[in-house]
């Protein structure tokens, strides 16, 4: 199997997310020497302004300069496409993909089309959202959702709080157990609620995904970026 296309990696939002996407891409392709891998432009950049200050506090600069000059390195570079592993950021999306003249990866549109195909048997078509108060905020899942017919349900305020709390912890590399406990709380919380699946709309929960159990049913967005990172890196 050839890939002949270089992926570009907008990262540092955060870093172990970033770091993580990498692994996952070496860990799920079928290469059988080094030159069978894909090629990676990565600008693990943790110096872009908050996303969370930005859209949340609305006192922070805007990453959107930070972001789109990044897209142009990696193009400039040699990526062929370029991908974002952090949700939250693509409410910039449009902002980058005009920035460049490649194409840019909508991990949000990808992950509802998963989820769509996950529960379409199902009648309520209902996904739980677990990730930053960002995406509550700006619904950023709700246009993608409402065009497949699936309702988006969200934790309440204090599993919310508890959420970002968990999120600013892996950042900073100081999760504790307590935390993931009450994560794990908070996503059987969801499915109870009627989520027919939850989505990990965080790469940072993807990160500590092994705090779920496994009968919670899931789709992770980075998992799926990392299997649209694959096939893309196919085309020719």
């Amino acid at each position: 199997m050839a890939f002949s296309r270089a992926v570009g990696v907008i990262g540092g939002m955060g870093p172990e997310a970033t770091v993580d996407l990498m692994a996952r891409i070496i860990r799920k392709t079928p290469a059988v020497n080094d030159q069978g891998h894909i090629r990676m432009f990565v600008d693990n950049n943790p110096k872009i302004p908050s996303r969370i200050a930005a859209i949340i506090e609305g006192t922070g600069e805007s990453p959107v300069p930070v972001l789109t000059e990044m897209a142009q390195g990696l193009e400039v570079q040699g990526a062929s496409f370029l991908a974002i592993p952090c949700n939250t950021a693509h409410v910039y999306y449009s902002e980058i993909q005009q920035a460049v003249t490649i194409p840019v990866l909508n991990m949000v549109a990808l992950t509802t089309a998963a989820a769509f195909t996950e529960i379409a048997a199902k009648s309520g078509r209902r996904v739980g959202l677990l990730g930053s108060s960002a995406l509550f905020q700006t619904g950023l899942y709700e246009p993608y959702c409402r065009q497949v017919g699936v309702e988006c349900l969200y934790p309440d305020e204090q599993q919310q709080a508890d959420l970002m709390g968990l999120i600013n912890a892996i950042k900073a590399q100081n999760a504790q157990p307590e935390q993931l406990e009450r994560y794990a709380l908070i996503a059987r919380a969801l499915a109870a609620k009627g989520a027919d699946c939850l989505i990990i709309a965080c790469t940072e929960l993807s990160v500590v995904d092994a705090a779920l159990a496994d009968d919670i049913r899931r789709i992770d967005a980075l998992d799926v970026l990392v299997d649209h990172i694959i096939a893309s890196a196919m085309l020719r």
